[in-house]
């Protein structure tokens, strides 16, 4: 699957232009410091790093693949950049565990494809992977079984035959997945599309016969194509299912399968996964899932709800007469055909926009006309509010309000400039009096930039993209003359990449040490930031922007820093359509990243009688950047929220592309597991060496309910031979009034509670607690919900729709008859899963705690509840855990060698006689690619790495040996590939 659509980054020759409108008083939202994790430090004590759940040792890791149970080994393939920590580069990782738990990583198994001037040409997305035990495709000899992978081929611009369309390609491996050698008769089912992606194969065998069954996603179009075929390489259609019930986002990585409803063999049915980006019950990326019948060629579903209807009210806003009916239209003057929002109502879907549906009547308010880069605004006259609710259909970008940004791109009001970088024509930034080192140097006329960005001011910036030969490759450092610091606030417009381990950021030096930092934000537009300086005032100082970095977003840029007494505001980047009363913002709504509309109530009854106006605010140019509403309807009753109806695979924010096992030994359960991200938030996420976690595996089955079988979840047995019982922590009876310490902390732990709300509203348990920041964990008992409060978790500015509340209803036959709510929850570092309502509701959230913060309390809130029962269980690590080697010294030094073989060559590395090594890594041309256990106590002291798919070009291999003493470097070897 791929991150969310976004038009590219080009480069703009003009400043951006913004309409402002008044809404009064603002609050400033504060500059966050992220930990950088130091080089030398080891996977298992960085951070955020979880000791339970799979992460790659190094870089960039999103939806699992190939997930696959083979002879007594579970294979978990994934999403990978084996380059770095951003999604890019697509690969696919492979990790080995014989309980799910342990997990050994292997080679890069399918990397990305060259073509032979090294220009990739295809990358490797989402898929599956089957044992074809009757060698039904001929790709082994007879007799054998191989691995055959499933994939979709997203081919590149610079492919020669099917640039820019994704297709469905096979690799397979004769060697239980350690390497791959792709079809030469790839791609095996292309229907000419940009978005068909995301292949679940499996073996049908069932009254329409035995044969291989497709499940893959257009993705845009909301629909599963189901195929069939005999051999792997040949495919028939079938069918098609959807769209249905959520289409908020792009659907992507469908699965199908069967299970026994209450574990009866004698009554089965199937059930349909669909993942969705976004458009998840809690915003966001998510999964949700249909139960029906699949008689081998149609899948017929019983669980799909009908799409809500408008409700019974005064349209206020229906936009069908052909103008905007007294609503005040500010287009953005830059734009030739006046865009956004243009003379009159679109009629529909507009020139070069994906198909938009989900409007009623002749006409919508459109945002696209210009595209996404146009900004404006468009005001309703002022109404009296009479009613109870406010409706209506919204689609479009998924950029919400945010409290205490502008719309405008003002510095603070009597700040005074000290570079705005418009100097002089002929004059650049070394003359100005900058100091510029690496290759920064070699050609000081190309700073500052007039190239590169959205956001700044005037015509000229700092971009280290531009500022050197090496676009972002480029290093060095770019730093000012001294100046003295006068104010209370040093405010900058910052864009371009985020790094969090400081080889990416703009520096404040005072006597030469760096005392404030800021980084980027991944994006081509700059935004205001603010250091307060107020403990700095008349000191000496200078700013220094240091890029040490290459690779996706190795670049900033750097615009217009003032200083007074007053931080900036950040500018706003929503599409937003607003409720305003007395000029504040008192209800907001966004799109989800989709052009279909929805619909969106706000409750309003506290705010009858006053005046108010409906403001709509296009103030994004870039991907998604557009606002699309429709029939605003006053009602007593409101809209339904459809979300609450849907079956949800998990309810909260972190997981995403849930796929299951194939092979798996038991019939009456299926094992699923997901990616624990956000495309929301994904590439942001304050990780250093790698990014992104998998979710605990889930044995997942169906269970009869009041609405028919449903899917209920728990965490794989193989976890409860990892817990310490030992050290349980364990408490009953204790009474909750507001904040109640427990006494207790844990950070890789279960956590099992029975709560009695008794007369509390609210009640639950804090955990990554210390003084200032935890997460929440409660019942709402008034609206019978669970949620997960990251709010206050700790790390949550790093990107603005991390900081949440997420929740989920409890199905009213799961509530005890005495009132309790029982929670189990995993925690481990940086995440927390909470199961309920006998598996039939879960929550997945990430959290980035304080260092240290461990605590785990109790609290209410609106009277007194009861904690029956609490345990806390800690879970002995499975990852990142060095073992007692008995070494009493480094390894002794190993030699590297290489070998062709009849699909690439091999690496080997041997150990001369001395200290054994418990870990060997290897690194191409400085990248690691591959960690190998070596089994010391039986003698092991060579390692073979198999290595396939390699562009042209000459490869430098390096190695380090690791035991519990140190670290040996091997020697090194060179290949060249033509």
């Amino acid at each position: 699957m791929i991150p969310p659509l976004n038009r590219p980054r080009g480069n703009r020759p003009r400043a951006r232009t913004t309409v402002a409108v008044a809404l009064g008083a603002v609050l400033m939202i504060g500059c966050v410091g992220l930990p950088a994790v130091a080089a030398d430090v080891a996977p298992g004590d960085e951070q955020y790093r979880p000791l339970v759940h799979f992460t790659p040792e190094q870089n960039w890791m999103n939806d699992p693949n190939g997930l696959v149970y083979a002879d007594g080994v579970y294979h978990l393939f994934f999403q990978h950049n084996p380059q770095g920590t951003t999604w890019g580069n697509m690969s696919w990782g492979h990790a080995t565990s014989t309980d799910l738990l342990h997990w050994t990583q292997q080679p890069l198994a399918i990397p990305q494809t060259f073509d032979e001037a090294g220009r990739p040409i295809e990358d490797i997305f989402s898929g599956s992977i089957v044992v074809d035990h009757d060698n039904s495709a001929g790709f082994g000899p007879a007799g054998s079984s191989p691995m055959v992978a499933i994939y979709t081929s997203a081919y590149t611009a610079q492919h020669p035959q099917h640039a820019g369309l994704q297709a469905q390609s096979l690799a397979y491996s004769l060697d239980d997945g350690q390497t791959w050698t792709k079809y030469e008769g790839n791609p095996v089912l292309d229907r000419g599309s940009a978005n068909f992606r995301d292949p679940k194969v499996f073996e049908y065998d069932g009254p329409a016969g035995r044969y291989w069954v497709m499940v893959a996603v257009e993705a845009l179009e909301h629909k599963v194509v189901i195929s069939k075929s005999t051999d792997l390489k040949n495919w028939e259609h079938l069918s098609d299912f959807g769209p249905a019930n959520a289409t908020g986002g792009i659907w992507e990585c469908p699965d199908l399968f069967p299970l026994p409803v209450d574990g009866d063999p004698g009554n089965t049915k199937w059930v349909m996964v669909v993942n969705l980006n976004p458009g998840g019950p809690n915003g966001g990326s998510t999964g949700q899932y249909f139960v029906g019948d699949f008689d081998g060629t149609t899948f017929t579903s019983e669980t799909t709800d009908s799409a809500p209807t408008a409700p019974e009210g005064r349209v206020f806003a229906g936009f069908d007469g052909g103008d905007y009916d007294g609503w005040t239209v500010r287009n953005d003057p830059s734009s030739e055909i006046a865009g956004p929002w243009g003379a009159a109502p679109a009629a529909g879907t507009i020139p070069g926009q994906q198909a938009v549906s989900g409007w009623i009547g002749d006409g919508l308010v459109n945002g696209f006309l210009g595209g996404d880069a146009p900004t404006g605004t468009l005001e309703s006259p002022a109404f009296t509010i009479e009613d109870d609710y406010i409706d209506l259909l919204v689609g479009g970008g998924d950029h919400p309000h945010v409290e205490g940004s502008q719309l405008s791109n003002l510095p603070p009001a009597g700040s005074t400039a000290l570079y705005d970088f418009e100097l002089p024509d002929g004059q650049n930034l070394a003359e100005s009096g900058w100091e510029l080192t690496n290759d920064f140097a070699t050609d000081p006329d190309r700073s500052p930039s007039t190239q590169g960005g959205e956001g700044y001011l005037g015509t000229r910036r700092i971009n280290t993209f531009e500022a050197g030969p090496n676009g972002d490759a480029n290093r060095g450092d770019m730093t000012s003359p001294a100046f003295t610091i006068d104010g209370d606030h040093m405010s900058f417009l910052i864009g371009g990449g985020r790094r969090t381990d400081g080889s990416l950021q703009a520096e404040l030096l005072v006597d030469g040490e760096v005392v404030r930092t800021q980084t980027g934000a991944n994006s081509g537009s700059l935004n205001w930031a603010s250091w307060n300086v107020a403990d700095l005032r008349g000191e000496q100082a200078e700013i220094r922007i240091h890029d040490d970095t290459d690779g996706g977003w190795g670049h900033l840029t750097f615009d217009n820093v003032v200083i007074g007494d007053e931080p900036a505001q950040v500018r706003s980047d929503e599409t937003s359509v607003n409720l305003v009363v007395d000029g504040r913002i008192v209800r907001t709504a966004t799109g989800s990243n989709s052009e279909a509309l929805t619909w969106r109530s706000w409750n309003v009854a506290e705010l009858r009688g006053e005046q108010a106006r409906i403001v709509a605010i296009d103030n994004n140019s870039s991907g998604w950047g557009h606002l699309l509403f429709d029939q605003v309807t006053f009602s007593s009753a409101g809209v339904p929220v459809p979300a609450e109806g849907y079956d949800w695979l998990d309810w909260g924010r972190d997981y995403y592309a849930g796929v299951s096992y194939s092979g798996t030994p038991d019939p009456g359960t299926r094992v699923m597991q997901a990616w624990m991200n956000d495309w929301d938030y994904a590439g942001d996420i304050p990780t250093s060496t790698w990014r992104s976690s998998m979710a605990l595996p889930r044995e997942v089955r169906l269970v009869s309910t009041p609405e028919g079988p449903r899917l209920a979840q728990r965490v794989v047995s193989q976890l409860d031979g990892q817990l310490d019982l030992s050290r349980v922590q364990t408490r009953t009876g204790v009474d909750v009034e507001g904040p109640t310490p427990l006494g207790f902390s844990a950070e890789v732990a279960k956590i099992e509670v029975v709560l009695e709300p008794g007369s509390a509203q609210k009640a639950g348990i804090t955990v990554f607690g210390d003084e200032t920041s935890g997460t929440r964990i409660g019942y709402d008992a008034e609206e019978q919900r669970v949620f997960i409060d990251r709010t206050d978790s700790g790390a949550v500015g790093f990107n603005p729709s991390f900081a949440s509340v997420d929740d989920a209803p409890l199905p009213g036959a799961t509530l005890a008859a005495d009132g309790s709510v029982t929670l189990e929850l995993y925690i481990d570092r940086a995440s927390v899963e909470l199961f309920t309502a006998d598996g039939r509701v879960s929550l997945t959230d990430q959290v980035f705690p304080n260092a240290g913060a461990d605590a785990i309390s109790a609290w209410s809130e609106g009277g007194a509840a009861r904690i029956r029962s609490i345990s806390v269980t800690p879970i002995t690590a499975t990852m990142w855990q060095s073992t007692d080697d008995r070494a009493t010294a480094p390894p002794a030094k190993g030699k590297l060698s290489d070998s062709k073989t009849s699909q690439g060559f091999t690496v080997s590395m041997t150990q001369k006689k001395g200290e054994e090594a418990t870990v060997f890594r290897l690194y191409e041309n400085g990248t690691l690619i591959s960690t190998t256990p070596v089994d010391a106590p039986a003698g092991q002291r060579s390692v073979d790495v198999p290595l396939t798919g390699r562009a042209p070009g000459t490869y430098v291999y390096t190695g380090e040996l690791e035991n519990s003493h140190g670290i040996t470097a091997t020697s090194s070897t060179k290949i060249k590939v033509k």
